[in-house]
C-alpha cells in the first residue's frame, strides 16, 4: 500500500497536478527552490502541501541563498523561501528590520548541526565518552584519532584551536586532517564497514548522520563570545577557551506581501519545522537510491504523514489525507 501511496504522489509531482486548485482557494504563490539537495526536496513537498492541501497554483524559481535573498531585497520575490542560511546571507537583518521579510520558522528544528562526533554504539557501550572529559582519558576507545576538516574550511579554524584548548595530542589523540569533505565521510563508513571506533568533526543534516547512527560529544557549553575568538586563525593562544559549537539558524523565509495575502499559507510556513534526523535520513535515502528531488519529498510525504499534516489546517488535512 505504501508503495501504491508513494507512486501516487510521485505521478502528482511530477506532473504539477493540483486537484484543489480550481476551488481558488489560494492564489498564485512562489517558491524558491535552493540548488542542493535538501533545498529542492523541502520545496518539493511544500509545493505538493500548497497546490493538494490549499488549493495554491504553485510558481517554483530555481534559486541559491545570495541570489534569492537578493531578489527578495529588491523584487519582493519569490513569496517563499525555504532553507535560508542565514549566516551565508548577509543582508537577510536588514531585510528583517526594515519588514519586507518575515522568518516564519527555522526549517530546521535544530538548526544547522556540527560538532565532534562518535559512533551511537560506541557512546552506549561507553557513555563514559559522550563528554570530552572522558574521551581525553580514554583516547584508545575512539581508536586514539581525531578526524579533521580539510583546509579551508570554517570548521578546521575552529577544531586547530580547541585541539589546542583541549590537549588532543598530549592526551595521546593523534590529528588526522582529511583532504576533502568525501574523504571524512568515507572514513566514518570505513569505521562502520569494519566496526571499528570513530572520532571527530561532522556536521548535519547530512546523508551522512542519516545512514550512521552518531552521537555528538559534549564538549562544552555555547559561549558565542568565545566561539567567535575560536574562529579566528589570530587568536593569541591564551584567548582560546573551551565552546561547544552554536546551530546555525536555518530560516524559512516569507514576503510580508505573502503573509497579508495569504494568512493560511503564512500558518503552514510558520509550522513548517523538519525534524533533522528526518532530513538526513531522506537525504541518505535520496543517495542511495540516486533518487529525485519529487522522489525524495514523496519519501517524506509517505513516510512521515503525520509530521506533515501536523503543520496544517483542518481543511487541507482532509484533502492530503484522501492523498497520502
Amino acid at each position: 500500500m505504501k508503495k501504491l501511496i508513494f507512486g501516487a504522489v510521485i505521478s502528482t509531482l511530477s506532473m504539477g497536478i493540483s486537484v484543489t486548485a480550481a476551488k481558488a482557494e489560494c492564489g498564485d504563490v512562489s517558491i524558491g527552490a535552493m540548488g542542493w539537495a535538501s533545498g529542492e526536496a523541502i520545496t518539493a513537498v511544500a509545493t505538493f502541501v500548497l497546490e493538494q492541501g490549499y488549493g495554491c497554483s504553485v510558481l517554483v524559481v530555481p534559486t541559491d541563498t545570495v541570489p534569492a535573498v537578493t531578489s527578495l531585497a529588491e523584487n519582493g520575490q519569490p513569496d517563499i523561501v525555504p532553507e535560508v542560511w542565514k549566516n551565508s546571507a548577509t543582508i537577510y537583518d536588514e531585510l528583517e528590520a526594515s519588514g519586507k521579510v518575515i522568518t516564519a520558522s527555522n526549517v530546521f528544528a535544530n538548526g544547522g548541526e556540527e560538532g565532534w562526533w562518535i559512533p551511537t554504539s560506541l557512546a552506549e557501550k561507553h557513555p563514559e565518552l559522550k563528554i570530552i572529559d572522558g574521551v581525553l582519558a580514554n583516547p584508545e576507545l575512539v581508536g586514539s584519532r581525531f578526524h579533521n576538516c580539510p583546509v579551508g574550511w570554517g570548521c578546521r579554524i575552529v577544531n586547530d584551536n580547541l585541539k589546542v584548548v583541549y590537549q588532543l595530542e598530549a592526551n595521546g589523540i593523534e590529528v588526522f586532517d582529511h583532504g576533502s569533505g568525501a574523504n571524512l565521510g568515507a572514513s566514518i563508513a570505513a569505521a562502520f564497514a569494519d566496526n571499528e571506533p570513530w572520532f571527530g568533526y561532522y556536521w548535519g543534516p547530512t546523508a551522512v548522520l542519516g545512514k550512521y547512527e552518531m552521537t555528538r560529544v559534549d564538549i562544552g557549553d555555547v559561549d558565542p563570545v568565545q566561539h567567535a575568538i575560536n574562529q579566528s586563525p589570530d587568536s593569541p593562544e591564551d584567548k582560546l577557551a573551551p565552546s561547544g559549537f552554536p546551530s546555525a539558524p536555518v530560516l524559512n523565509a516569507v514576503t510580508a506581501d505573502l503573509a497579508k495575502r495569504e494568512p493560511e499559507v503564512f500558518k503552514f510556513i510558520q509550522n513548517m519545522s523538519f525534524p533533522n534526523d528526518i532530513i538526513s535520513k531522506m537525504l541518505a535515502w535520496k543517495e542511495a537510491n540516486n533518487a529525485s528531488a519529487g522522489e525524495a519529498a514523496a519519501w517524506v510525504l509517505t513516510n512521515h504523514k503525520d509530521v506533515i499534516l501536523s503543520w496544517v489546517n483542518e481543511d487541507a488535512k482532509a484533502k492530503l489525507n484522501k492523498l497520502l
